[in-house]
């Protein structure tokens, strides 16, 4: 989600070279709301990068699992980093099961997309999804998650006992925050039809209820791709409904011939016991009229003995009339059942379908008004405590901001303009992150590039010509470095200095704060100090 919603405090327009100019953000447009669910991401320099095939083993390794045992509960051993509950209980009708991916304290994911990686490995693994299908459904298990963070009273509204008995109100669903996730994170996967599974074990109505859908179309392509393929899983779902229907709506009319058939049976079996009794009881009147008459005592007992027979056969048959009613009354509730799920599957696509087209124009005018609309761009804070700032686009006229880059750990408040680029000092020494130089895409507004060397996390930005001077680290020392607008390494000084030093460039040399505090002064030809011992 890349509509910003954080507590911005100010704005830094962007000349030719350098920002210069500080302006509060009440004179700025925003368009974010708090209903907006936003992703905020770690989106700087890494320490150590995990491959793509190494962050889904960690969602197929928990999959694989699940896969062998679909029908009862169970939990893969309780990590540090990763592990799932597979909560199941079939003897509990309503509500629904679920799979809940605990996020441990260890774990080190700092990107919704690496997130959104194990899950959608995970759905691939356990229940045998497509790829494509997978990563849909985790775009919206995410977003449902974030939606419904903290809503306890949602979720045990929803789920059977056996899965909310794992859920803490604290803990449930998702922060949008990455900083939030190790050891915070239950992550809910509602499942509908987990005995057959395939394509409908994942819940898609659930997740992609009205609230979902209502933030994702927030974003700034309004999740058109991910919907597309929501709707697309829902339309096969449909068709494998209506195929699972008309199974449903045969066996309900077999079952209703045999239903028919049972009745005729019964009322056939109910007049010989009426007619075996009427005979018994004429017999019997006989029989205590003649008392010393042994055939009609022999009579009268043959026929009570019949007439017992009948009545038996008949209660046996009503008791089969009775079952064979049971099933066609399930017969036809599962048709009713499976034609229920064929209507709403396919109104939820038919609706998202128009809803998708709707958004497609409003993107496609909103792209033709920014074509000639006159934008600049700028930095923001992000993170006011940490001095984190995010590269933006704006409409010049009101300040309206038109794109927000991914990128919201810039430090030291500065950015500079080099040819189709900008060049910043970003990251963050947490987990695997890091900070660099880097040089951030006008196009993408992404990171295109970063330097080799780390920077000191409090290093100022500055810039001489073509070239950029900040703070290297290396081996916990603090040193000048001058890097070219390439990021690469030109110069570095052999003095060392404060990691936050001022940077001054003059006519006499480079003037810094040495580590022991004093005034340095550096030569600009090779950083060398040329004064202050």
């Amino acid at each position: 989600m890349k509509k910003i919603k954080c507590l911005f405090t100010a704005f830094l327009l962007i000349s030719a070279n350098v920002f210069a100019l500080e302006v509060d953000r009440s004179e700025l447009n925003s368009a974010g709301n708090e209903t907006t669910i936003e992703f905020i991401n770690y989106t700087g320099p890494h320490k150590v990068i995990d491959s793509i095939e190494a962050i889904k083993g960690i969602g197929s390794s928990m999959g694989n699992a699940v896969a062998g045992q679909l029908s009862s509960s169970l939990s893969t051993p309780k990590s540090s980093k990763y592990y799932v509950i597979h909560a199941v209980d079939n003897s509990v009708k309503e509500k629904l099961d679920a799979d809940i991916i605990f996020i441990g304290e260890d774990a080190t994911v700092d990107h919704i997309d690496n997130l959104r990686r194990i899950i959608s490995a995970y759905l691939k693994a356990a229940y045998g999804y497509s790829e494509k299908d997978a990563d849909t459904l985790s775009v919206f298990i995410t977003v449902y998650n974030a939606v419904y963070r903290g809503k306890l009273d949602i979720f045990q509204s929803k789920y059977k006992e056996i899965v909310t008995k794992n859920l803490t109100k604290d803990n449930c669903g998702l922060s949008v925050n990455y900083k939030d996730w190790p050891g915070k994170s239950q992550i809910v996967i509602p499942l509908f039809d987990v005995k057959n599974g395939g394509l409908s074990t994942v819940d898609t109505s659930v997740i992609s209820d009205t609230k979902v859908i209502t933030s994702m179309k927030e974003d700034d392509d309004k999740n058109i791709e991910s919907r597309k393929g929501m709707v697309d899983i829902k339309e096969r779902e449909a068709d494998n409904a209506e195929a699972k229907a008309q199974t449903a709506q045969k066996t309900a009319a077999e079952e209703q011939k045999k239903l028919e058939k049972e009745k005729q049976k019964t009322a056939e079996a109910k007049k010989e016991a009426a007619e075996a009794k009427k005979t018994a009881d004429e017999k019997q009147n006989i029989a205590d009229k003649e008392p010393d008459n042994k055939k009609a005592q022999t009579e009268a007992k043959e026929a009570k003995n019949q007439a017992e027979q009948k009545q038996k056969a008949a209660e046996k048959q009503e008791q089969k009339l009775e079952e064979q009613k049971q099933k066609t009354e399930d017969a036809k509730q599962e048709a009713k059942e499976q034609q229920a799920a064929v209507d709403k599957k396919q109104s939820e696509a038919l609706s998202e379908r128009k809803e998708i087209a709707k958004d497609q124009q409003e993107i496609q005018k909103k792209e033709a008004e920014q074509a000639n609309m006159n934008t600049n761009y700028g930095i923001i804070l992000t993170d006011e405590k940490e001095m984190l700032s995010r590269l933006v686009k704006f409409n010049s006229a009101n300040g309206q901001i038109v794109k927000n880059s991914p990128v919201s750990v810039i430090r030291s408040r500065t950015i500079y303009k080099s040819g189709d680029s900008y060049i910043a000092i970003a990251g963050e020494n947490k987990g695997k992150g890091a900070v660099k130089l880097v040089t951030i895409s006008i196009d993408t507004m992404e990171i295109s590039a970063e330097s080799e060397n780390y920077i000191a996390a409090d290093s100022v930005l500055i810039q001489d010509g073509g070239s950029f001077y900040c703070v290297t680290e290396d081996n916990g020392s603090f040193y000048l470095a001058k890097f070219g607008s390439d990021l690469s390494l030109k110069l570095k000084s052999e003095t060392k200095v404060k990691s936050a030093t001022p940077v001054t460039i003059t006519d006499a040399g480079i003037v810094v704060t040495g580590s022991d505090g004093k005034l340095k002064i550096l030569k600009k030809n090779d950083l060398k100090e040329i004064t202050g011992k």
